[in-house]
Parts: C-alpha cells; sequence; structure tokens
C-alpha cells in the first residue's frame, strides 16, 4: 500500500476506501472487505467497514502498533523515540518510563515528551505551509450547476491533466476502469464525461444509459452522481434529462 496516497484520517483509522469504492482495504497489508458483503468473526456478522476495523485488532494488534512498526523512512522517528513512544501508549508513568529505559532521571523522560510535542506542532505546521506552498495557482471554473461550491472545486489545470492521465487510460473517449472516492478526483471525471452530451438536447434514461456505458460499465452511479453534483437535470417522472447550464 502507498502509504503517500492516504489522508492523515485515513492513517489514523489505518484502512481506506479502495479507488473504485467498492471496498475497505487495510493500509498495513492490504487485505480487502467488499462493502456488500457481510463478514462471520467469531461467530458474529459485520459488515465491511467493522470487519476491517476488526481485522487490525487482530493482524495488527491496533493502528497504533502497526504505525509506530514502520520503518524510520515513514514515521521519521529514532529508535528512541519509538521506543518512548511505545512505553506511553501503554499507559506508563514517566518514573516507569526511567526503569526500563537508559534515561537517567523522569526530567529526561519529560524533556523527550515535550520534543515530541514540538514534533507535532511542526509537523501540523508543515502540512499548513505545503498546502499554501503555491498561492497564485490558478484553478478550474466551477460548472455553474454546481449544488455546493467547496474547496472539492479547488482543482489546477496540472491536477486535472494527471487525473484524466490517470483514469483514461485509452484516451479521454474511451471508458474508465475503476471510479474514483475522492472527491476532486469524481468532479474532473464527471466534467469529461459530460462532454459526451448536447448542451440543449433532452435525453430519456436509456439514451443517457448508452452514452455512459462508453465511459464506465456501472453506469448507473455515474449518472447518479452527475444529477447530484448538478452537471445534468431531470424531470420529476425521471422520463427526461438533459444537460444543466455549465
Amino acid at each position: 500500500m502507498n502509504f503517500d496516497e492516504a489522508s492523515v484520517e485515513e492513517l489514523t483509522k489505518g484502512y481506506k476506501k479502495t479507488a473504485d469504492n467498492t471496498a475497505y482495504q487495510c493500509l498495513f497489508c492490504n487485505e480487502r472487505f467488499d462493502i456488500e458483503e457481510i463478514f462471520s468473526i467469531n461467530g458474529r456478522l459485520f459488515q465491511a467497514k467493522r470487519a476491517a476495523e476488526h481485522h487490525i485488532e487482530s493482524e495488527h494488534g491496533s493502528v497504533f502498533d502497526a504505525l509506530i512498526g514502520l520503518d524510520k523512512r515513514h514515521t521519521g522517528l529514532s529508535e528512541i523515540q519509538t521506543e518512548l513512544l511505545q512505553l506511553f501508549h501503554s499507559g506508563l508513568h514517566d518514573k516507569e518510563v526511567v526503569e526500563r529505559t537508559s534515561a537517567n532521571s523522569v526530567s529526561t523522560i519529560r524533556q523527550h515528551r515535550f520534543k515530541l510535542k514540538e514534533k507535532e506542532r511542526q509537523a501540523k505546521m508543515l502540512l499548513a505551509i505545503m498546502a499554501n506552498l503555491e498561492p497564485t495557482k490558478h484553478y478550474e471554473p466551477i460548472h455553474k450547476g454546481a449544488t455546493m461550491m467547496d474547496e472539492r472545486y479547488a482543482i489546477t489545470a496540472d491536477e486535472k491533466d494527471k487525473i484524466l492521465e490517470t483514469y483514461f487510460k485509452n484516451g479521454l473517449g474511451g471508458a474508465i476502469e475503476t471510479f474514483p472516492s475522492k472527491e476532486k478526483r469524481k468532479i474532473v471525471i464527471l466534467q469529461q464525461i459530460m462532454k459526451r452530451f448536447d448542451i440543449g438536447r433532452q435525453y430519456t434514461e436509456k439514451e443517457v444509459n448508452e452514452v455512459l456505458k462508453t465511459a464506465y460499465s456501472d453506469f448507473v452511479t455515474i449518472r447518479r452522481y452527475l444529477i447530484e453534483y448538478g452537471f445534468m437535470d431531470r424531470s420529476n417522472d425521471g422520463a427526461t434529462y438533459w444537460v444543466k447550464e455549465v
């Protein structure tokens, strides 16, 4: 699993949704739990998300254990910092930590705690700095039918090109193999698919489905998102569809 692709929230949970939005996947061993499947664990039945959580507990100890066990390339922690975090996580008081390490006093342990807190604060600051590394970015225009304008639509031309290249492997007129779960990627894919429809024309649901089948096998999901994100509109009886103002 590529940890660079996981968000802080996903790393904290230890699992994430797959790119095609059909399963939860363990970040540490890639074990998949299909969303539509029910899992029997110790005589009880669990949905996919809870099964993924149970898997991490049973196979990796905990998310903390799995994360702290990663090498320095991932964590940036020294050996002593890793050891101390494991002891802190076990709930030991500073005096007990002294007894289990080579530290010579409680004040030394408290100094290490302070340094770790500083490291956490600096990490947050670095994330904020990196997010603002290019303040003069030019973002792609938002379609007028957008139902909610928020950070999902902060998409640069470079981001758009990279997403399209990643998903439309057989050209922009071809089909995608998976539909992304990340919001920005969804929007870029939907914008591109909308180019297959004519502005001002009214389509039956069957005609919409035929167009969408050329883009993705799960055309029902795409049709739903096109309505949800304000790219298309339909009559109250669902018989007629059309492109909303762009």
